[in-house]
């Protein structure tokens, strides 16, 4: 009779956790870290007058950024507050520049 081949198991072994390492990169990492590049575009993009909502939920308008920094205005009374970039979650309504108007005309 033949003998079975050992190293055979070996190779059958490793499948599901090949193919579980793929599903789980496919599935969870990439997406993750196409968001986490969407995220730091948004922030890197913020210019004075838009609209934004912070993580914290504060909806206001930019008037000022510098490099790390953001002043927004909340609320009726015109309230100035200083917050990092990080703190911004989403942006309402991107304040497009004229020449990026202009652009989009043509």
């Amino acid at each position: 009779m033949a003998a079975a081949n050992p190293g055979g198991a070996s190779i059958g072994g490793l499948i599901i956790p090949i193919a579980f390492l793929v599903f789980f990169y496919l599935f969870a990492i990439r997406p993750q870290k196409k968001r986490e590049k969407e995220i730091r575009e948004m922030r890197e993009s913020l210019r004075v007058g838009d609209q934004i909502i912070t993580i914290g939920g504060i909806y206001g308008k930019i008037v000022k950024v510098k490099d790390d920094m953001v002043t927004i205005e909340v609320g009726s009374n015109k309230i100035k507050l200083e917050l990092t970039k990080w703190a911004i979650g989403t942006v309402i309504n991107k304040n497009e520049s004229k020449d990026e108007k202009d652009t989009k005309e043509d």
